[in-house]
């Protein structure tokens, strides 16, 4: 279906043959008309309104919008590495160990040797003062049974046979083995070596941030469509003016910004800084210190003594007993004698002979060196982007046809266009001669007002000339 849009005055025209003819000749074909037109016209109309189908703008509303110009980065900040000086000690000869032998300590000590060990006597009694029974006194007691299971201080009237020694002579330590040592020098030879003097360590660059300036289009007001008068044979005629109407699409308006866009990031690039040495001097061991042992033979003194090789035997019953036979009147009683010993002195090793490590600390030359005290780093900083604000049209309603009241022959009045001119022409638009007449000048302000206010077009409506400050009926 085609929309047509209706000239001012046209518009007056239909309009009130329309009404002429709703008023004044209600025909067959007048109804007939009226039904052929049924819902192009508006429902509740009254008498003496005149109806219009004018052009309602499309609405828009102003925003503001924020477009970056700018794209947010970063600033590298490089912070170099710290170094300070100091003294280090190089070794120019290696630490290692001297072996000394200690020898051998030796003490004199005195023995206490058994020389006779202890046994029992039998003596004429009892006592010590008693006389010692002779052997052959002794040796008839004992062939008469005199018991040898006697305890010292038993009497017996029997015979004795005293117990048998012989001396022997028997090899006792007088020095104990031991070990003689002696030990070797360590050896050294000098030798050339490459010491630190500075550490291995990291330098940091800064790649700067790469930017590219662009431009970019930005909506100013959208595209819209609108009917305006034609020109040629191709367009469209309005049936009822005989004008010619086309709708024509007026382009979307563009405002062109320029920013600046991040191409590539700030970075950094690390470098090695290799470390440094220098060549000096040391003594290494060759060969280490070492020990030699001799062994040291123990030597041995004999001793003489006396060692008993039979017991003696007793024969008799035990005094104040009652025995076989009669007493003899001899009262043999056994006695203890102690053990006999001899004080002897010999050398005993007191402490071994050993091998004593004594360590020979390395040598050392203190030199200077450049010591990495913090790596090189980077410090990143923020950049914040960049904005600019641009005022955009966002359209909040579209342009549409709509039946709206306006002005026609059967109530308007040369006074009422009067003050319509004059609203006009206050209102900075020129209606022309201020003369009551609707002419051309006066139609094509009214259009320009009404299209500079975002009022309806195509006709002159009620809401127009409210909005110039005129009164109806006034």
């Amino acid at each position: 279906m085609e929309i047509r849009r209706l000239s001012t005055r046209a518009t007056l025209v239909a309009v009130a043959a329309v009404t002429t003819t709703m008023l004044f000749a209600p025909t067959q074909a007048a109804q007939e008309n009226l039904a052929a037109g049924a819902g192009l016209l508006p429902a509740n109309a009254r008498p003496g309104e005149c109806y219009a189908k004018v052009m309602v703008p499309a609405q828009y509303k102003s925003i503001e919008e924020k477009v970056v110009t700018a794209e947010a980065s970063e600033k590298i900040e490089v912070i170099p590495a710290k170094y300070e000086w100091s003294e280090v000690k190089v070794p120019v000869q290696q630490a290692s160990e001297k072996l000394i032998a200690v020898p051998a300590k030796y003490e004199k000590v005195e023995e206490k040797i058994e020389i006779e060990p202890a046994h029992t006597v039998w003596r004429l009694g009892p006592g010590e003062k008693a006389k010692e029974v002779g052997d052959r006194d002794l040796a008839m007691a004992l062939a008469l049974d005199l018991p040898a299971t006697a305890k010292p201080g038993q009497c017996y009237n029997e015979f004795y046979q005293p117990a048998k020694f012989e001396t022997k002579t028997e090899k006792l330590l007088k020095t104990a083995a031991a070990e003689e040592i002696t030990t070797s020098e360590p050896q050294f030879e000098w030798a050339e070596e490459k010491v630190l003097v500075k550490e291995a360590s990291e330098k940091i660059i800064e790649v700067p941030a790469r930017y590219e300036e662009v431009t970019e289009k930005v909506l100013e007001s959208p595209a819209y469509t609108t009917w305006k008068k034609g020109r040629g044979l191709n367009e469209s005629i309005d049936n009822a003016t005989g004008e010619i109407m086309c709708l024509v699409e007026v382009p979307a308006k563009y405002t062109e910004i320029k920013k600046r866009v991040l191409k590539t990031p700030a970075s950094t690039k690390k470098i090695e800084i290799p470390a440094e040495y220098k060549t000096v001097r040391v003594q290494k061991l060759v060969k280490p210190s070492a020990e030699n042992r001799k062994p040291i033979q123990a030597e041995y003194q004999s001793v003489e003594k006396r060692v008993k090789i039979s017991d003696a035997k007793v024969g008799w019953e035990l005094a104040g007993m009652s025995g076989a036979g009669k007493p003899t009147g001899k009262t043999y009683c056994l006695a203890a004698v102690p053990a006999k010993f001899k004080t002897i002195t010999k050398e005993v090793v007191k402490e071994p002979a050993t091998i004593k490590k004594v360590s020979v600390p390395a040598t050392y030359k203190t030199i200077r060196m450049k010591k990495l005290v913090s790596k090189a780093a980077e410090k990143r900083i923020p950049i914040p982007a960049k904005y600019q604000v641009v005022t955009k049209q966002r359209k909040v309603s579209e342009a549409r046809l709509e039946w709206r009241q306006v002005l026609c022959e059967t109530n308007t009045t040369r006074g009422l266009v009067v003050q319509i001119q004059r609203g006009l022409q206050k209102a900075g638009y020129n209606p022309g001669p201020i003369d009551g007449v609707l002419g051309g000048t006066t139609l094509s302000a009214i259009d320009a007002y009404q299209r500079k206010n975002g009022l309806p077009t195509g006709g002159l409506t009620i809401q127009t000339i409210e909005r110039l400050g005129v009164k109806l009926g006034s």
